[in-house]
């Protein structure tokens, strides 16, 4: 089966997060999920928990097999062991199709993840704005 990496943010980890990693267990026999650390802010949202904190999060799934940091796709996936990349159809701005490319050159599977309906990060930020605290 293999060994299976994908990657996220996992900043107000929710459901969505739950099902994508789950299903991305059961794609190979180890999973690794790499945690974005956005050092230069470039979702320009403020993080509601520090990259250890998501980490933590992300490791205390008993499918997840290790956790590391990342700040770039692209990197990442050239000095890391794996057979599998799950991605998720929204991951896809230049350091992904760079990502991509180079796992097309070197044998390695892509797996598009399917998004749990109604239910996103952003979608959450936005009700939580609109809310009255």
């Amino acid at each position: 089966m293999g060994n299976v990496i994908t990657v996220g943010v996992f900043d107000f980890f929710h459901l969505g997060h739950l099902n994508v990693l789950e299903s991305a267990s059961k794609l190979g026999n180890h999973l690794t999920v790499a945690v974005h650390d956005d050092k230069l802010n470039t979702k320009g949202v403020d993080f509601l928990y520090t990259l250890e904190e998501r980490m933590r999060i992300v490791s205390n799934l008993v499918f997840v097999d290790k956790v590391i940091p990342y700040e770039r796709v692209d990197l990442l996936i050239q000095n890391t062991d794996f057979d599998i990349f799950a991605h998720g159809e929204d991951q896809n701005h230049k350091y992904f199709q760079k990502a991509f490319e180079w796992c097309r050159n070197n044998n390695k599977r892509l797996v598009m993840m399917e998004r749990t309906e109604g239910i996103s990060s952003t979608r959450l930020r936005k009700i939580l704005s609109e809310k009255e605290i």
